[in-house]
């Protein structure tokens, strides 16, 4: 994923009402910023950070800068935009650089299914009988699975959290949110379809992936439980420049008892 402009650097004052971010410029001025990330980036927030912005070409945003990475000292660059993954995985899956979700024709975005929601990525054999993925028009409820092969409903989430040493850590905070994303895959499953939670690890001094199961007590236990389900989960570190993100490596998953 290559940013459509060389980001620029800034310097972070502080961070609040999560969405917005006081910078200092390198022109010696100060602004404030969007900061694309409802949790709590813990370890991130420290005033004084060198951090990276993108800059939006459109006149009429209210705030023309948005924090993409943060220089961390010992760490390097770190993702923060949680819109990115999304963007990532899309980029490395169409170069067949996730192996275990090459192979599919197919790939939608954003795509309905179970109660309410929505997809990151639907990879199809096939196109659905019906044409609309999940409304269940096809007769199985989860977009018409291909006679050779079943679809893969993949969600993803964005890790930029850890507190050990080469260990990238999830959640950062409580999210109930995600959860639910788990029930719903467990229940791709159930109708016999794949599903896959990918990790991907906005990080590049990380070896490993675990669930931080002190700050969200329900989060670990829901995606052992999905696993035992037959939920597979991925997890991807990625090498972060000014200039792009790219996948980089598979990292393994170390459960929590």
């Amino acid at each position: 994923m290559r940013f459509k402009s060389p980001l620029e650097r800034g310097t972070l004052i502080r961070r609040y009402k999560r969405f917005l971010a006081d910078i200092a410029l390198a022109d010696g001025g100060e602004t404030t910023i969007h900061v694309p990330n409802p949790g709590a980036m813990l370890g991130l927030t420290e005033p004084g950070l060198p951090v990276w912005m993108s800059r939006s070409p459109d006149p009429k945003r209210k705030l023309p800068l948005t924090l993409e990475m943060v220089d961390l000292p010992g760490a390097g660059l770190v993702g923060v935009n949680t819109m990115n993954p999304n963007r990532i995985g899309e980029a490395a899956i169409a170069d067949g650089l996730i192996p275990e979700l090459a192979g599919y024709p197919i790939l939608r975005r954003e795509v309905r299914y179970d109660e309410n929601s929505r997809i990151d990525i639907l990879l199809q054999s096939s196109p659905s009988p019906s044409g609309e993925g999940g409304d269940g028009a096809a007769g199985d409820g989860w977009g018409g699975l291909a006679p050779d092969r079943p679809s893969a409903w993949v969600e993803i989430k964005n890790v930029h959290f850890s507190r050990t040493a080469g260990l990238a850590e999830f959640p950062d905070c409580r999210t109930e949110r995600a959860v639910k994303h788990l029930k719903a895959l467990e229940r791709v499953v159930d109708a016999g379809g794949r599903a896959v939670m990918l990790f991907i690890i906005q990080r590049m001094d990380c070896t490993a992936f675990t669930t931080a199961d002190d700050i969200d007590k329900a989060y670990g236990p829901a995606l052992r439980h999905a696993a035992s389900h037959g939920v597979e989960v991925l997890c991807y570190s990625c090498h972060l420049t000014p200039e792009a993100i790219r996948l980089d490596r598979a990292l393994p998953w170390r459960p929590n008892s």
